[in-house]
């Protein structure tokens, strides 16, 4: 197609002026000398247009000229009651999406009382040990009129259960429930370490949350694959690419088997991304992911419907790249990386707050990192035009670069047996491992440079730092006895009876999940329940 013929493609059925405007700007996109932007600059090599396969310029024709993405911030502390007063401060400061952190004894499925947990209730996210807590986290938040984002692998399908039960008691239609749950349990075995139950097993659990929600909830989003944690761990750009996509094959490839068909499954996948410090390698990182899974669910899967084609992804900046040395650094650092996630195409984002190497955020930095994507967004000029670093040679180049050396890694992971046996044979946790090693050998040599750390240095007076309630973590013990006390006995025991029955046999778990949810069983009773039938994981010696 030459180069007047494309022009016409983009007038005249691309961008329609119904949909090239956000509702709340009216005058037309321009710089502020007044000079009128153009929907699209420049060309990509591929000669995908955005909107169009292979989607290396964006999934939607209109990207962010039509609409922003996501403003998502991450939280969960203390209690339900307390992180439900830091929703409500957030959606008050023009947050569009709501995201939970769960502590740790509820991503593995503890209770708050097991001897454990003691430790970390509360420390790290928000503790869900029954349908209770689910009801006190969401109070006077209607389900209906927001999208949520859950955090959580292991324990995914119990905590969904939560979810839809709640949206029930508040009269919510099901078709009316939005959000994702991450479910992603592969990446816990290879980077991240919050798993619970074998990788089979959690493979089916993954999967029957899949076939459920395109029957119940069909607008939830059912995996959302998880790069971000891979990169967390110290992987590279490269190596998060190919680890999560060969993930999301997996994945696929599993739904498949279990007897789904492609289309009705894939258009539901959802992608977490890392946006780290090199603005240009995480821009051609996101491009480069686009077009890679188009690829793979058109060519490999035989997918036919193009939402299947999509990789609709959220991003989070890159929390272990924060220090606790000149916090204020940090407000720096986020913004070049959120400017890399919407400069990539990103869908939904999260900025890091400035004092999360030193603590939980305090409502005030968790405000100004939610300032930073409005600033991004509203007084930038970025978002008024469509992949604006599209077409540079310099772009366009690391994007191929990108995509290559991740295909060569990912054709390594294939040769093991796929991503399940690579990970049993530990070399994604050896690659990961060896990454993070040498980025911080090179960090003591001084190779690399981190402002406040090995440079620039400064004399320091101890910085302020937010603290929970100290007296929370009794509140939630006291709020689970409650509900152990309160409930129907009889009932919990005949759901965690047909729950065992159903991990037995082939049936969808999800459901008698619900069943037992409803009937307030708890997380931990509910994890023991599936541990008595799948057994625990044990890590294989990779180092």
């Amino acid at each position: 197609m030459d180069g007047e013929r494309r022009e016409c493609d983009w007038r005249e059925t691309t961008w329609r002026p119904e949909v090239d405007r956000r509702p709340e700007r009216k005058a037309a996109f321009s710089t502020n000398s007044g000079i009128e932007l153009e929907p699209l600059y420049g060309d990509a090599p591929d000669g995908g247009l955005p909107g169009r396969y292979p989607y290396t310029r964006g999934i939607r024709p209109t990207m962010y000229r039509g609409r922003l993405w996501t403003m998502r911030q991450y939280a969960g502390f203390a209690s339900a009651r307390e992180t439900n007063r830091r929703f409500k401060v957030l959606l008050e400061s023009g947050q569009t999406g709501l995201s939970i952190a769960f502590d740790l004894p509820t991503q593995i499925g503890y209770d708050s009382d097991h001897p454990l947990a003691q430790a970390e209730v509360g420390r790290v996210g928000v503790p869900v040990n029954s349908l209770a807590d689910m009801e006190r986290l969401f109070e006077d938040i209607p389900l209906g009129e927001v999208s949520t984002s859950m955090t959580i692998n292991a324990t995914a399908a119990i905590l969904l259960a939560m979810y839809v039960a709640l949206a029930r008691r508040q009269g919510v239609e099901p078709d009316r429930v939005r959000g994702t749950v991450q479910n992603d349990i592969l990446k816990e075995y290879v980077a991240r370490g919050n798993y619970r139950f074998p990788a089979d097993p959690s493979l089916r659990l993954t999967t029957d949350v899949m076939a459920f929600c395109r029957e119940e909830v069909p607008a939830w989003n059912t995996v959302s694959i998880s790069g971000y944690h891979v990169r967390e761990a110290g992987s590279t750009a490269v190596q998060e690419l190919a680890f999560t996509l060969s993930h999301g094959r997996a994945y696929a490839r599993a739904a498949v088997d279990a007897g789904l068909a492609v289309d009705d499954f894939a258009p539901r996948l959802s992608f977490f991304f890392n946006a780290h410090n090199h603005l240009f390698e995480e821009v051609a990182k996101f491009r480069a992911a686009r077009r890679m899974w188009a690829r793979i669910m058109r060519e490999e899967f035989g997918a036919e419907n193009p939402k299947s084609w999509m990789m609709r992804f959220h991003t989070q900046t890159a929390g272990s790249m924060l220090t606790s040395q000149q916090p204020d650094n940090n407000v720096v650092r986020v913004a070049l990386q959120a400017l890399a996630a919407v400069l990539g195409g990103t869908q939904s984002l999260h900025t890091n707050s400035r004092d999360e190497a030193l603590s939980l955020p305090s409502e005030e930095s968790a405000r100004l990192a939610l300032r930073t994507q409005q600033v991004i967004a509203e007084e930038s000029g970025v978002a008024d035009v469509i992949d604006p670093l599209g077409g540079a040679p310099y772009v366009e180049s690391l994007t191929d670069r990108v995509e290559a050396d991740a295909l060569a890694l990912m054709a390594k992971i294939d040769a093991l047996g796929g991503p399940v046996k690579a990970i049993e044979a530990g070399f994604p946790q050896r690659e990961i491992h060896r990454s993070a090693v040498e980025w911080q050998r090179k960090v003591e040599r001084g190779e690399e440079t981190v402002v406040g750390v090995n440079r620039y240095r400064v004399e320091e007076s101890a910085p302020s730092i937010f603290r929970p309630d100290e007296g929370a973590r009794e509140e939630v013990l006291a709020d689970l006895s409650i509900v152990r006390a309160e409930r129907d006995a009889a009932a919990v025991e005949g759901a965690l009876r047909a729950v065992g029955e159903a991990a037995r046999g082939s049936d969808n778990l999800v459901r008698p999940i619900l069943a037992a949810v409803e009937a307030y069983a708890t997380t931990g009773e509910i994890c023991a329940t599936l541990e008595a039938e799948f057994g625990t994981y044990k890590a294989p010696e990779v180092l």
